[in-house]
């Protein structure tokens, strides 16, 4: 009862070539296939994303330029 014999596979596949066809089962596979390509592809660039950061400015340069509300604030505290 633990392990299957190589009769009982090849019984199952001709059982599920008959049901299914094998046309069906090609394009099955091919859309199984496709999904995967896309999803790795999507987590490839997921990962090429985030390990880019942005930059932001440095205070050189924005020296100059002042923004009201940090100076309103900065004025009550």
């Amino acid at each position: 009862m633990g392990s299957f014999s190589l009769w009982h596979w090849v019984s199952v596949l001709l059982i599920v070539l008959l049901i299914f066809g094998t046309k069906k089962l090609r394009n099955m596979g091919g859309d199984l296939g496709g999904a995967v390509k896309n999803f790795k592809d999507a987590m490839n660039e997921e990962k090429n994303k985030g390990s880019a950061p942005t930059e932001l400015p440095r205070q050189d340069n924005i020296a100059g330029h002042t923004v009201e509300g940090e100076v309103k604030n900065r004025q009550q505290s």
